[in-house]
Order: structure tokens, then C-alpha cells, then sequence
């Protein structure tokens, strides 16, 4: 902890950094990287989660870190295109009709949330949290023992013709706007780079400045075992409740409880009914990912490679290729679907040459936390002093949460003013 200093109550921060002790609840990639920029700042830290770290939706990503991706799931026109997709139980965005009812508040927020001028300002505000995601993620992992993991050959999107690509034409011009760096292929030139890739895809998007993570799960245990060599608590326990007090907070978990002076949510998909207790509503809803792992494919490609017509992502993993994408609504009760994730196996198949199924592919289901405007929820939380929010990252959890945790770690201890934070503030809502 640092030495001398008082709270100041007023979502300025700390004055000379003395937070006391914080708890960080939740410990996947988000709630890692928030606990280890605080403790680098000299906090006491201690982080609870009823499951291993990194071990829920923080494993099974794609791997991506996209420091560009600006452009909301909810763009102008969204709405006929969206509704297409969620009828075809075969499509990128299904929605069950046994859960459509309970869907509908989140829908019409997001449906609200593509309009062009909120576009434009989701934009901005993610560019502000993302630029500087990929060197504060290679920076990471040369800090935590692991540089080789943050893959650097760029990704590679691939459209079949001109007419697909045009669909994506708004937020390819987003991207560009806020500096990303794109290279047009031609067939050949998709040939050149990746020679596994199917002959269906003639159009080439490459994103040198893009970057992956070569294995997410090895990656967040890594930084785990940092934390509790910096001298961070890890605590696997269930937590039941969070009850402010005049001096702080108490973290209610099934075997004790935790006294804080400060507490995080960084508990992904869980945050909402875990900020419900305090009466905090947050219109947050878990959008099913699946992943599919292929330990033997029998081809290979170098960087990750993004079927965009199909809206799958394929990466080199460090034990072989996974393929990540679709989007499924369903809440936590409904079991996961076999049918949605042997579509990955299909599409995949679809775009890579000499693709191999058959030695012991595996599937992956986990809740991605998603907010109707595609940005998170990070900042203090008005009516509760002292808790603070870190939270929603959707589809860009990985890439955001090295910067989510600096950024916050520092108008928590005040090297940074709160009004950076103003943009993702639970207040929207």
C-alpha cells in the first residue's frame, strides 16, 4: 500500500494513490490485468472468483487483440440484416424463439444504439480505451515471462467478392478513421500469404498492425502467477454479496468474508446480478461464444485469418488451430448447443484447404458479457463510493483489458482524471 494520503469521495480518485486494500471481484483477463496495473501502483490487492483464473470466457476466445475495433455490433442499417440472422438457427446471430421475449429490452437498446450519431460517439470512445491496447499487451507479456505468446504477423480478413466486402463498408471506414492500417489482396496475393486459404475467398483485408495471443488461458495463468508473486491475493470462492459500510466494503463469499476499502466488478457476464443486490441495474446480456479446437488439422496458417462473410475467426494456437465465432443468445440455463458449434467445423472446412476434423477436434462454450452499445461499463459507480465497475467488453475482452486495467488503476489512484472514464459510465444507462 501506498504511504500517506486520503480517499476522496468524490470520483476524483485517491490522493497520493492510498487506496487501502482492493478487492477485485472476478479473475478473469480483465479482472487480472485491473488487479496487476493497481498492485504495480502500489495497492494491496486481493482478487476473488469462484472459478480458476482466466478459466471461463477469458480462456476460449479467438485471441484476437484488435486495437481498431471501433465500429459497434449495432452499426446504421442494422436492423433488417440483424433480424435475417436471428431467425436462421445456421446464422452468425441466432436468437432462440424460447428466449426472445426476454431478449427484447436488450434488443431495442441495441437496435436505439445504431443510430449514426451514437455510432460515431461509441467510435471515439472506443478508440480512446483501445490505441494503445497491443503495446500495453506486449509490454504485459514480457513483464509476466511470456513475450512469444503476443502473436505480431497481423490478421487477415477475408470476404469472397466485392459484394460481401460492401456490406462491411461501414465499419472498415471507421476503422480507417481511427488509424487502422489496412492492405488490400487480391486472390494472389491471399494465395502468397496464406496458401491453405480456399479458393471461395477473393477479396484480402490484411491488418499488419493487429496482433494475437497464441494461447489465452496460458496467458492469463501466467499473469495470475505474477499477481501472487507481487504479493496479490487470489481467492477461489463464490461471492454471495457486497455490503458498503462506513469504512469500506464487505466481500460476502461462501466460506468468509473479505473487508476492502475499495471493490471492483470485473466479474464479466455475473457483474449484472452481482450489482442488482446493490440496486444497480445494468442492461447486461450474455451473448453465447463457441469455439472449436482442432489439435491436429493437418494444414496450418501463420497469423489469425477472420472468415468475414461467415464472422468466424481461425488462430494458431499453441495446441493447435482454433476456430471461434457465432453468436447465440440463450442466457445462462440453456445447454449448450452441439448442432451451433459444429458449424464452426463447417465453416472452417469452407475456408481452409486440406482441413482435418477427424483427430480429436473439441468444442467450447462460454458467456461473453455484452452491453447493447458494444462498450464496457468502467468507473466508479455514483451512488456507491468506493465500487467501481470493469466490466462488458463483449467481443473485445482480450484486446481491452490490458488498457481497461491501466486506465482504471489510474483514476483510481488518481494519475488520471475520472473524466476519461465518463464515456463508459454505468450513468448511461
Amino acid at each position: 500500500m501506498i504511504a500517506g494520503g486520503t480517499r476522496d469521495r468524490h470520483g476524483n480518485g485517491s490522493i497520493n494513490g492510498n487506496l487501502g486494500r482492493v478487492g477485485v471481484v472476478g479473475a478473469g483477463i480483465v479482472g487480472l490485468c485491473t488487479a496487476y496495473y493497481l498492485r504495480r501502483a502500489g495497492c494491496e490487492v486481493v482478487v476473488i472468483d469462484r472459478e480458476a483464473p482466466g478459466s471461463q470466457c477469458s480462456s476460449g476466445n479467438a485471441g484476437a487483440l484488435s486495437s481498431r475495433s471501433v465500429a459497434p455490433l449495432a452499426m446504421p442499417g442494422i436492423v433488417g440484416t440483424a433480424i435475417k440472422m436471428m431467425l436462421d438457427p445456421t446464422g452468425p446471430l441466432y436468437l432462440p424463439p424460447t428466449y426472445a421475449l426476454k431478449a427484447l429490452p436488450w434488443l431495442l437498446r441495441f437496435i436505439a444504439a445504431s443510430k449514426a450519431p451514437r455510432v460515431a460517439t461509441i467510435a471515439q470512445a472506443l478508440s480512446g480505451l483501445l490505441a494503445d491496447s497491443i503495446p500495453l499487451h506486449r509490454e504485459l507479456a514480457r513483464d509476466i515471462g511470456c513475450p512469444q505468446r503476443i502473436g505480431n504477423t497481423g490478421q487477415l480478413h477475408l470476404y469472397p467478392n466485392e459484394a460481401a466486402l460492401a456490406k462491411d463498408a461501414g465499419s472498415w471506414a471507421l476503422k480507417l478513421q481511427y488509424g487502422e492500417t489496412v492492405e488490400r489482396l487480391d486472390r494472389a496475393g491471399i494465395q502468397a500469404m496464406e496458401p491453405a486459404i480456399d479458393d471461395r475467398y477473393g477479396v484480402g483485408l490484411f491488418l499488419p498492425d493487429s496482433a494475437w495471443v497464441s494461447q489465452p488461458l496460458r496467458y492469463a495463468t501466467a499473469l495470475a502467477d505474477k499477481l501472487r508473486e507481487m504479493g496479490v491475493e487470489i481467492i477461489q470462492d463464490d461471492v454471495r454479496g457486497l455490503t458498503p459500510g462506513s469504512d469500506g466494503w464487505t466481500i460476502a463469499t461462501g466460506r468468509e468474508s473479505h473487508h476492502v476499502d475499495e471493490v471492483v466488478v470485473a466479474a464479466g457476464a455475473w457483474s449484472a446480478q452481482l450489482l442488482g443486490t446493490l440496486g444497480v441495474k445494468v442492461p447486461l446480456e450474455t451473448q453465447r461464444g463457441y469455439h472449436l479446437s482442432i489439435p491436429n488439422p493437418g494444414m496450418s496458417v501463420s497469423r489469425t485469418v477472420v472468415l468475414a462473410d461467415r464472422k468466424v475467426f481461425i488462430t494458431p494456437m499453441e495446441d493447435g488451430l482454433r476456430v471461434a465465432g457465432t453468436v447465440e443468445y440463450g442466457g445462462f440455463k440453456r445447454a449448450p448447443s452441439a448442432p451451433r458449434a459444429a458449424l464452426l467445423g463447417d465453416h472452417a472446412k469452407a475456408g481452409l484447404k486440406g482441413l482435418d476434423l477427424s483427430q480429436g477436434a473439441s468444442t467450447w462454450m462460454g458467456h461473453r458479457p455484452c452491453l447493447p452499445d458494444s462498450m464496457p461499463v468502467i468507473g466508479e459507480v455514483p451512488t456507491h463510493p468506493g465500487l467501481w465497475t470493469a466490466f462488458g467488453h463483449g467481443h473485445l475482452g482480450l484486446t481491452g483489458s490490458a488498457p481497461t486495467g491501466k486506465l482504471l488503476a489510474d483514476v483510481m489512484t488518481g494519475a488520471a482524471s475520472a473524466d476519461r472514464l465518463a464515456p463508459f459510465s454505468v450513468t448511461r444507462f
